[in-house]
């Protein structure tokens, strides 16, 4: 008798066509719906609990609050880097503790077999249209236009003062 042994991969979740299709989990158990930011700015980062460009936080707070008219920054914790993914950690109050108002989402996984949807839509030029690229570390930010594209990635010692980056938040 012959027998066929079948590998199966995991399927990977579906991947939205667009940047308004995500509906995340926030930090505070409610939902972030990218729905909501229609005709404004996107600017994406993978923030740490604890890292070496923590100060980052400041900064991205700053911009968020000079901005928000036209400019939403969402934030993704991401442990790929500093802590092993899947290892509990409390973030309930990472917004209090860096003292910011911008949306942060549950812990996600931003690289590898179990990345995110959203993260490969940001990171395959097959979804974002732009390009693809590599999570180099905490803090990559990845810009989309107030039309849902995405149209800039910097990298993660960019600081959110850089006047390339406030350049194409202002550019129209």
């Amino acid at each position: 008798m012959l027998k066929f042994l079948f590998l199966f991969t995991p399927v990977k979740q579906d991947v939205p066509k667009s940047i308004y299709d995500f509906k995340v989990t926030a930090l505070n158990g409610s939902t972030i719906d990218f729905s909501a930011y229609k005709g404004k700015k996107i600017l994406i980062v993978n923030t740490p609990l604890n890292a070496y460009y923590s100060h980052q936080y400041a900064e991205l707070e700053t911009l968020y609050e000079k901005h928000k008219d036209n400019l939403v920054v969402v934030a993704f914790l991401a442990q790929d880097f500093a802590i092993p993914p899947g290892s509990h950690q409390d973030t309930s109050s990472v917004g209090k503790h860096y003292d910011v108002t911008f949306p942060i989402a549950a812990k996600t996984i931003i690289r590898g077999d179990q990345m995110a949807p959203i993260y490969e839509w940001l990171t395959n030029v097959e979804y974002n249209h732009l390009k693809s690229t590599e999570i180099k570390w905490d803090f990559q930010k990845y810009l989309i236009n107030e039309q849902g594209q995405m149209v800039a990635e910097f990298d993660p010692k960019i600081r959110p003062t850089d006047p390339n980056l406030i350049a194409a938040i202002e550019q129209k």
